[in-house]
This record gives C-alpha cells, structure tokens and sequence, in this order.
C-alpha cells in the first residue's frame, strides 16, 4: 500500500501551522500585482491542494483572511503578519512555497510562471526542473 504524501508547514511565528495530505497541483510562480503585493516579492511561489487536504493544526487555528477578488481571500497569520496562501472560493488552497517546512521537495518544483509580464523587466524568471 502506497504511503499518503504528507506536507507540513506554517508561519514565522508558529501560531499558524497546517497540514496537507495528498500530491501537490499545480505548483507554479507568479509575478501578478496582487501576488507581488500580497507577498512583498516580486514573484510568488505557489502549490495548489484541494481544500479538503489541508488540517490547520497550530495554536491559532485557521488563518486570518483578506478577501482580495471575487474568487478569492488572502491567509496571513494574526499574530506576526507573516503571509500563507489564498483561499479561494472553489474547494482550493493555495499555499506559498516559502511557508513549508520542506519546500525543496521535488513534487513542490513550480512547473511554470503565471504573469511574467507583470515583472521588471531586469528580474529574471527562470525555472529548472530537473534537479539532477
């Protein structure tokens, strides 16, 4: 029987941790406005999961949200600010590569990057694979 993939992860403070069981969908960077704004950086690293996999499971159970479209709310943790993912209307989270504790896994490899105009043109986007 095959082991279920396991992702751990949370914020700077530990107040917000969360817990995904399940394979990663759609782990892409994004360079849009209000992924930069949201953020502070000017490309965001991104995985999807269905809403479902993911237990909030610190001390402050789910994060504080910000709705910032039509679709969607931006997670960030009350305590120390520190941003998470989005919530988004469909049964979706997103959550910020940055925020696991292990966000080298292979299966977390963004696979594209949304928005590349949405960048200054002197920062350059590149994303690599293969790992070898």
């Amino acid at each position: 029987m095959a082991r279920a993939i396991v992702y751990t992860g949370g914020c700077l403070c530990g107040n917000i941790r969360f817990k995904v069981t399940g394979p990663a969908l759609n782990p892409h960077t994004c360079s849009c406005q209000m992924c930069r704004k949201h953020t502070g950086a000017l490309t965001a690293a991104w995985v999807e999961f269905p809403s479902k996999a993911v237990a909030w499971t610190g001390p402050g159970g789910q994060p504080a949200t910000y709705r910032s479209s039509e679709i969607s709310s931006r997670a960030f943790c009350q305590k120390c600010g520190s941003t998470l993912g989005a919530i988004d209307d469909a049964p979706t989270i997103a959550l910020l590569l940055g925020a696991f504790d292990k966000p080298a896994k292979q299966d977390l490899v963004p696979t594209g990057h949304s928005f590349r105009s949405g960048r200054p043109k002197w920062w350059c986007v590149e994303i690599k694979t293969d790992q070898t």
